[in-house]
């Protein structure tokens, strides 16, 4: 009978003591990762167009076989697809829809 009492009341114990640590290590880290990114604008300008770069390049050399007059294979559609998303994150990195970047000006 003595077992199951602790091993419960030690589990309870546990389970709601780990929770609370858990999120309130959670809630000061988000803040922290956000204010590189609100007070540094050419960063984000810096990432996100280099992303843009890296993106079109792998396009590009994913695009120069077909325009050879090759046909396309799955591994070249792929490169491309991947060389778009590159693209894409950084259009969302400079755009930077949810607004958590502010701006001066």
């Amino acid at each position: 009978g003595c077992t199951p009492s602790t091993g419960s009341t030690g589990e309870s114990a546990a389970s709601s003591a780990k929770p609370a640590p858990i999120t309130a290590s959670r809630e000061p880290t988000s803040p922290a990762q956000d204010s590189p990114f609100k007070n540094c604008w050419s960063c984000r300008v810096l990432s996100g167009s280099g992303l843009i770069g890296a993106g079109g390049y792998v396009y590009w050399v994913a695009r120069k076989p077909l325009k050879l007059g090759y046909s396309p294979s799955p591994g070249t559609i792929a490169q491309m697809v991947f060389g778009i998303n590159i693209a894409c994150w950084g259009v969302i990195i400079l755009s930077d829809p949810k607004g958590k970047a502010f701006r001066a000006g």
